[in-house]
């Protein structure tokens, strides 16, 4: 995913000393006749005490799921989902039960594969954290495979329904999913742990009029299957174990366009061309990716342009990214994104972190793989742009989490995720392949996602890996690396790897100009991309007269601009100096982006502004808050929220 932006504590420097231990349908489980999607083997789990997941009610080595089968019909009118969910068990000899993650669900009954009632219980809410749900513990009774007869609440975290109105073609609904990172219990009763792979199946019946699309294989053609009441029913598969945050799907008005033999997009008609023209590069990503860290494994890879209320830049759901709108800017600077996506097809959807308290292995990973693979396409100084710009973000992130000694700015630690997860993770990757060399790093790397191929991992399991496969023998190699210290210690080591970029340089000297007093009308943009848009903005010094960001708004026309990231940075600089000027187009821009990366930021600034900015904030997102994904209101809440204890 890029970005995803979840406030957390990290905590723990000490590195684990536990080796990797994996169970699989042999050792200590068995399968008691359960067949696995297709026949699929199950997937290994890891059983070391760095691998529990303390975000899910599962107990993996007792009873697990090896794979879902879901039967939904979509109801717009209630904005639920009802029907049932078949799950496949693989338990332990002697096993008794299941526990199972479930968040809001409406449950009326379980049974084994023939009918028999199970006796089951719907445990309390997290009291801790809302998102965790609760158990739900199934006594299985001898079965193997169990039906869930349920229908998901109107408020389900991981579903956003939207109104004609917030569509690009304003004539009909629409509907998405975002599971990560445990939002899709609301929907899916299942082991909802991203180290607890399933293969999985669904059919989806939707309203006639409209179309649905999943992560996996389509079995029913793009139009899916007429039924004798009107309404389409859609069916998939996934016959590869993945995490179950991947399980995702969406329903509206959307058209196919063939981008080659492996691509294409999906999404309304009025952006059908523009995002086409946009991706036009995709097989090419494919292939650069292939030849770095070995071959696509996915079949398909295909992409679902969602309106501009997504809450992400993308979502990596295999076979079919979702993305966000704002990324369509006319000049392809923002397919990075594409890249990043694309990317997680190995690092993290192939090989996965086991718990969220390692999500640096999935983002870290992936944000040094895309800039891998904008390298090769496009040549070392654009790869070198956004690796000078993720070396600012990672500075800041940094500065804001307490510096060299912020327990927030670890890698691995309590579940969570923030930038520094991407930032200062691809740079731990960075620093390996500058002082080992790129030969034998990608020669490792792409071993590494061969031998882990469909797997859980850890930070632990990572550095072991890596100490056996690259640096054995090498003691002296392996202490200047401080691998230690990159994984469990906070600030950033003294070998991290700042690659400066030549572009970004020149905006530097121009910036530099105008925060020395130089006027608006000399800073020639013409050609920009948004990295050198977004250098140039966030460079100016934060205290502006109003006379000179009038000066500056009129000569560049930034808060008309039709670039979702230029908007959101001038917006920010226009709040910390309360412009007024600019909070028309801000209060437009809030009700019509719901990616968080963009409105986050504008939020908090408000609430520093106290009695000028606060209430602003508190108004506009009272305006804005139907338009936005659950997830994104929650945690726009908690941003209000914090600056109003404040007061």
């Amino acid at each position: 995913m890029r970005i995803l932006l979840v406030a957390a504590l990290l905590a723990g420097t000490a590195a684990p000393a536990f080796a990797q231990t994996v169970t699989n349908a042999d050792a200590p489980m068995k399968a008691s006749g359960t067949v696995t999607g297709a026949g699929t083997p199950p997937a290994p789990i890891l059983t070391t005490p760095e691998a529990k997941d303390v975000w899910t009610h599962a107990e993996p080595q007792v009873a697990r799921v090896t794979h879902v089968a879901l039967d939904l019909d979509v109801d717009f009118a209630t904005k639920t989902l009802g029907g049932s969910a078949v799950l496949d068990i693989l338990a332990a000899p002697g096993a008794t039960r299941i526990v199972l993650d479930a968040r809001d669900l409406d449950i009326s009954a379980i049974t084994d594969e023939a009918g028999k009632p199970l006796r089951w219980t719907l445990g309390r809410k997290d009291a801790d954290n809302a998102d965790i749900g609760s158990a739900l513990t199934v006594e299985l009774a001898g079965a193997s495979r169990i039906r869930i007869t349920y229908r998901s609440m109107p408020g389900a975290t991981a579903l956003q329904w939207l109104p004609p109105e917030m569509t690009f073609g304003k004539k009909k609904p629409f509907l998405f999913s975002q599971g990560q990172a445990i939002l899709n219990r609301s929907w899916v009763p299942t082991q909802d742990s991203p180290g607890i792979r399933q293969t999985w199946e669904a059919t989806l019946r939707v309203p006639g009029d409209l179309v649905a699309v999943m992560s996996a294989e389509k079995l029913s053609g793009d139009k899916g299957e007429l039924l004798s009441d009107g309404r389409r029913a859609f069916r998939f598969r996934m016959d590869k174990p993945v995490p179950p945050y991947l399980i995702a799907f969406a329903v509206g008005d959307l058209k196919f366009k063939t981008l080659g033999p492996r691509s294409g997009v999906w999404t309304e008609a009025p952006m059908l061309d523009k995002a086409a023209r946009e991706f036009v590069d995709v097989e090419k990503m494919i292939d650069a990716a292939s030849k770095l860290y070995g071959p696509y494994r996915w079949g398909r890879y295909d992409m679902l342009l969602l309106p501009p209320a997504f809450p992400y830049g993308g979502m990596e759901n295999p076979m079919l990214t979702f993305l966000t709108p704002t990324i369509v800017t006319g000049d392809r600077s923002n397919t990075d994104v594409v890249a990043h996506e694309l990317a997680h097809s190995w690092s993290g959807n192939l090989v996965t972190n086991a718990t969220w308290s390692d999500s640096w292995l999935n983002e870290g990973f992936t944000t040094y793989f895309e800039n891998r693979i904008m390298e090769s396409l496009y040549g070392k100084e654009q790869a070198a742009t956004y690796a000078d710009l993720d070396w600012d973000v990672m500075s800041r992130e940094i500065a804001a989490g307490g510096g060299q000694t912020g327990a927030v700015t670890r890698l691995h630690g309590d579940p969570g995720a923030g930038e520094v997860d991407y930032t200062k993770g691809s740079n731990f990757l960075r620093m390996i392949e500058h002082t080992v060399g790129r030969a034998k790093w990608d020669a490792y790397l792409t071993s590494y996602f061969d031998r882990h191929a469909f797997q859980p991992q850890t930070t632990a399991g990572f550095l072991a890996d890596l100490r056996e496969r690259l640096l054995k023998g090498q003691p002296e190699l392996e202490l200047s690396l401080q691998l230690d210290r990159w994984s469990y210690g906070a600030g950033l080591p003294d070998n991290a790897v700042h690659v400066q970029s030549e572009t970004l340089a020149k905006v530097d000297a121009r910036l530099a100009a105008f925060n020395g007093g130089g006027p608006a009308s000399a800073v020639e943009t013409k050609g920009w991309t948004t990295q050198e848009w977004l250098r140039f903005l966030n460079g100016i010094d934060r205290r502006q007269t109003p006379a000179r960001l009038a000066e500056l708004d009129k000569t560049l026309g930034l808060s008309a601009s039709g670039n979702a990231y230029i908007q959101s940075a001038w917006f920010e600089l226009a709040i910390a100096n309360r412009y007024d000027p600019a909070l028309p187009f801000l209060r437009r821009y809030l009700s019509q982006i719901g990616r968080g990366l963009l409105v986050y930021p504008l939020y908090k600034g408000l609430m520093k502004q106290d009695e000028w900015g606060q209430p602003k904030a508190r108004a506009f997102f009272e305006e804005a808050r139907p338009t936005y994904h659950p997830s994104t209101a929650a945690g726009i809440a908690r941003i209000v929220a914090a600056g109003a204890a404040q007061e």
